[in-house]
């Protein structure tokens, strides 16, 4: 096993054991507060953010013949996990631009924000399953990529439950109907949006709305880039 595989594993391990962790006390109460905040947000930013979320597990399921890349045979991991950071840093630096011109422009153009962002994540991960060789012309692969959102982007107690499908998404993989449209999309919105409202509404406010945007996309890219690497692992067998 060469060095940079070896470091990897490690790496991997411990972000499994992560993942794995028990539901804290305070995560729970945290939530709690999280579903009171939602509802005192504008009925415009609820508007928008579901709009967005359903247009965009749309954009996966079904517009994935417009954007995607063939997948990358017969290269190490050293070499495909060199790729996808140089993905991930090209991503976020688009973010953060995106989210520091709309932030500049206040609560209008900071919901603009909501959609595009999305936008550059299902590209983002796009890239990323073809660099580690799987093919998105599988529906079953377009899924993977909503539960890499998920698990990147929910509260602890959905993650866990999130991850322990993906641990097993052979079997699961198998069980799957063949009509895609039995996703549940409802679920997913709810717990990204619950993700994100704090940081977003700051966002939107005049003056420091740009550079809250600049940072956060940056860190939201950061956190998927790192989830979708860790999760497209937990498949290679090289990490088995």
């Amino acid at each position: 096993m060469d060095n940079y595989l070896y470091s990897a594993r490690l790496e991997h391990e411990k972000w499994k054991k992560q993942m794995r962790k028990r539901v804290s006390i305070i995560n729970k109460i945290t939530t709690g507060a999280q579903s009171k905040f939602n509802n005192m947000l504008p009925d415009k930013y609820h508007e928008v953010i579901t709009t967005s979320i359903k247009t965009m597990v749309k954009s996966v399921l079904f517009g994935y013949k417009y954007i995607t890349k063939e997948p990358y045979k017969g290269i190490s991991v050293e070499r495909r996990e060199n790729l996808a950071k140089e993905k991930i840093n090209f991503y976020k630096k688009t973010a953060m631009a995106e989210g520091a011109a709309t932030g500049a422009g206040g609560f209008l153009l900071g919901l603009a924000d909501l959609p595009l962002l999305l936008g550059i994540k299902v590209k983002l991960l796009y890239d990323i399953a073809a660099i580690y060789g799987f093919d998105v012309k599988d529906y079953r692969e377009r899924l993977y990529i909503l539960h890499i959102i998920q698990l990147a982007f929910s509260s602890q107690s959905y993650m866990k439950q999130t991850f322990d499908i993906m641990e097993n998404w052979q079997l699961y993989s198998s069980t799957l109907p063949g009509d895609i449209n039995d996703f549940n999309w409802r679920d997913f919105q709810q717990q990204y949006r619950d993700y994100l409202d704090l940081a977003k509404l700051f966002q939107l406010m005049p003056v420091i709305g740009a550079v809250v945007g600049l940072v956060v996309n940056g860190k939201l890219l950061d956190k998927l880039g790192d989830t979708a690497m860790n999760a497209y692992r937990m498949r290679l067998k090289e990490f088995e």
